[in-house]
């Protein structure tokens, strides 16, 4: 199964979209699944449901992050080139999408109760969250072909 077929499938289990991003791509680097699930555990819904930057995409850029990251504090060449990942990422998730914020990609505060639950009622996690993490997914992948990582 490939990356955009399992961050789907791990959203469709009850995952959130930032857990089902970094789940879909940990084993790329030795990151044990569960550790996964609890680094990206709070960036879900914008952030702790709070309708900022969409999961799918904050999941994103842990996985950037584990692929070109630096490892030493003053290693600016690395820096740089996760920075540059990560902008590229963004454009292309907004340019496919409008936004980078949960709240305007779906069309709902989920940051109070009554916003969460009309989100439910509508359908909107899985009618528009699910193709956000598929997307996300897709452009990471497409991302991480580009260029070998700092592995």
């Amino acid at each position: 199964m490939d990356a955009p077929e399992s961050a789907v499938g791990f959203f469709q289990e009850g995952c959130s979209c930032s857990q089902a991003i970094l789940s879909a791509f940990s084993e790329r680097y030795q990151l044990d699944r569960e550790m996964a699930m609890r680094l990206a555990a709070g960036f879900g819904g914008g952030i702790g449901r709070l309708g900022n930057i969409c999961g799918a995409v904050t999941g994103a850029v842990m996985v950037l992050g584990l692929s070109y990251g630096n490892t030493v504090p003053n290693d600016r060449e690395a820096k740089e080139a996760t920075y540059d990942r990560v902008r590229e990422f963004a454009r292309r998730f907004q340019t496919c999408h409008g936004s980078l914020i949960c709240r305007d990609l779906i069309g709902c505060d989920i940051s109070s109760p009554e916003g969460f639950d009309a989100a439910k009622t509508r359908g909107l996690f899985s009618s528009v969250c699910t193709k956000l993490v598929h997307d996300a997914a897709m452009i990471l992948d497409d991302l991480l072909m580009d260029r070998p990582s700092q592995k």
